[in-house]
């Protein structure tokens, strides 16, 4: 490629559920700009982040995990993630290689989530790049089998093995990407990482602590609102979020022993954001029961969802 002209494009990140897209997103740009837990249906909007290389400058698309939605909510996570094939320059289709090889399973299988993907994929003309994920938890020389079924069924541009979480073969994939780029200006300044505000921010950061402590549907139940947030000079950053659960017990959940869980959350949360802001900051966290939210129009609309 020659480096005196500037190349720019769009990639976006699909895959299954949990399959670890927020991670690599936060693995390529070396910030946090995707919250990440263990649970399915973490990511619910598509979060953007760009990457600045010399002469080259690469705008990422983190997407919601793509499976059969139960809940609206979980309808226009689903059409976000995959309106965004029709976007962009290339596609890295992110699977789980452990997953594979602990079922057994060489590929995608009928009425699986990959092969739901893999259906889509075949309609684009965009070419795709198959990153086979988590490959710090198995011996590379077992993916042979899982790379040669995907490939039987769509013709991938390149397949490129990595580790999200420890970096592994990471640098790789972008040179790889690199190529696939068109000649082109830069879309954003080279001081911008992601185009989601502070706001947007902050209420997932509060959402992700709430992942990491609970269980069950409670996770799945939660929404994060801020109503408040004040800037001032040589004062605290004053943040007021409200968190929306559907159920009377989940709030007692949330809320904990003596308010116990709620102050667990807070107090991660305002710790996580107090260094990204640089600044001391005062949260206040509320629980309000809405019922199922997941399913009422006007509320997700409300959301931005």
């Amino acid at each position: 490629m020659n480096e005196a002209v500037f190349h720019s494009g769009f990639i976006s990140i699909i895959g299954r559920p949990n399959v670890g897209k927020s991670t690599l997103l936060n693995r390529i740009l070396l910030e946090k700009i995707a919250i990440v837990s263990d649970k399915p249906q973490t990511t619910r909007n598509r979060i953007l982040g760009v990457k600045h290389l010399p002469q080259t400058q690469i705008v990422f698309l983190d997407t919601p995990g793509i499976y059969k939605p139960k809940y609206k909510l979980n309808q226009r996570m689903v059409r976000v993630a995959l309106s965004t094939l029709d976007e962009v320059d290339l596609v890295f289709f992110l699977v789980e290689a452990t997953d594979a090889v602990s079922t057994g399973r060489r590929g995608p299988t009928a009425g699986s989530g990959d092969q739901f993907i893999m259906e889509r994929l075949k309609e684009l003309e965009t070419p795709v790049i198959l990153v086979l994920n988590k490959l710090d938890l198995i011996k590379k020389e077992k993916t042979i089998p899982l790379v040669e079924e995907y490939m039987r069924q769509h013709k991938f541009a390149e397949v490129v093995p990595i580790s999200a979480l420890t970096g592994d073969n990471v640098d790789r994939l972008i040179e790889v990407a690199v190529k696939y780029l068109p000649e082109g200006e830069p879309f954003f300044p080279p001081d911008v990482v992601t185009d989601q505000p502070i706001r947007f921010i902050a209420a997932e950061t509060i959402r992700e602590k709430i992942l990491h402590h609970t269980r069950e549907e409670i996770p799945y139940s939660v929404a994060v609102v801020i109503e408040e947030f004040v800037e001032e000079p040589e004062r605290p950053v004053h943040i007021r979020a409200l968190i929306l659960v559907e159920r009377d017990s989940q709030k007692g959940i949330l809320i904990g022993k003596k308010g116990a869980m709620l102050k667990t959350v807070g107090t991660e949360a305002r710790l996580e954001l107090e260094a990204l802001l640089g600044t001391k900051v005062f949260l206040e966290l509320w629980v309000k029961v809405q019922q199922d939210w997941r399913s009422d129009e006007s509320v997700l609309k409300e959301l931005g969802y």
